[in-house]
């Protein structure tokens, strides 16, 4: 009589548990923004609000939720806030991995820019966000008038943080096992743990897994864009290197004094201090300040709109 592998059962298992948990986050949360085709992929964007232009780039494993569950209703409708999903993230997709590379990711979004007739927005980066930002306005000038950096990744990470090591993955060529085989599963258990990391010491922001965007983060294809923008980073940090100096636009820093994800300042007064701009600690806050602190982050943005067009 033939039999199957125990093994084979339990992969046949994991696969079946993995598409069901993504179909429902996919159900959950579906799509509800405009799609913009650009080299590379497809951009899925929101916008809320009238006047000049904002366009706001979510942090690894997020979102463009990351910011509308504060953050654009903070504006109080007096910009044009208009959050994206980065590629291969929440609703936008990317033609293949090598569209996970930093400095391709900030030229798409250059050419979103473009197709959308935006002229020269404030740029909102959010933790990786911000490390596509400074790439964004280093080899796109013309698309960028001013930057207002969140929390952002500036410099290359000696070590991954706890809170995203289990996308941290040596062997690439097996993210896609992993991501289809076992992430459904893993993103449940783990997710509340996560959330705690990356709002700590705030508490986690009510209602964050359908409002803030997160309950995406258990598709299998989210674990995968995830793991590769995580790699990918290293050589988007080895990029930027110590040009951001060259910039030279209206630039702020906003961080959170309590962030538990990337050090305050290594990556935000240090780097403030570097290229000669604006830097402002908020007190308690952690890492998800466009969420927990969407007011100040929203001021930050004010703040450079106002030495852009004066």
């Amino acid at each position: 009589m033939f039999t199957i592998p125990i093994v084979v059962l339990v992969l046949l298992f994991l696969l079946c548990v993995t598409q069901l948990v993504s179909a429902s986050a996919a159900a959950d949360l579906p799509a509800r923004g405009k799609k913009t085709r650009v080299t590379g992929g497809r951009l899925h964007w929101v916008e809320e609000g009238s006047g000049p232009p904002v366009v706001m780039i979510h942090g690894l494993a997020g979102s463009l939720d990351n910011f509308t569950y504060a953050m654009t209703g903070a504006f109080e409708g007096q910009v044009r806030a208009i959050a994206v999903d980065r590629p291969g993230c929440g609703w936008s997709e990317r033609d293949g991995v090598k569209f996970a590379e930093l400095n391709r990711q900030a030229r798409m979004i250059a050419e979103f820019i473009e197709a959308e007739g935006l002229d020269r927005p404030v740029v909102v980066g959010h933790s990786l966000g911000g490390t596509v930002a400074l790439l964004l306005a280093l080899n796109h000038p013309a698309q960028v008038g001013g930057l207002v950096l969140l929390c952002p990744a500036t410099a290359r990470l000696d070590k991954t943080p706890p809170a995203f090591r289990g996308i941290d993955i040596a062997k690439q060529d097996l993210v896609p096992a992993i991501g289809y085989g076992m992430s459904g599963l893993a993103a449940k258990g783990i997710e509340r743990s996560v959330l705690e990391q990356v709002f700590a010491p705030e508490p986690v922001a009510p209602d964050f897994m359908m409002r803030g965007g997160a309950i995406l983060a258990r598709r299998a294809s989210s674990y995968i864009a995830a793991a590769q923008d995580l790699a990918a980073s290293r050589d988007g940090f080895r990029l930027l290197g110590g040009r951001a100096g060259e910039i030279e636009v209206p630039i702020s820093v906003v961080y959170g004094a309590e962030d538990k994800v990337l050090d305050p300042t290594l990556h935000g007064r240090d780097f403030a201090e570097r290229v000669g701009c604006d830097y402002t600690e908020l007190e308690g806050r952690g890492h998800l300040i466009p969420v927990t602190a969407a007011a100040d982050c929203a001021d930050a943005v004010r703040r450079v709109l106002a030495r852009v067009h004066q």
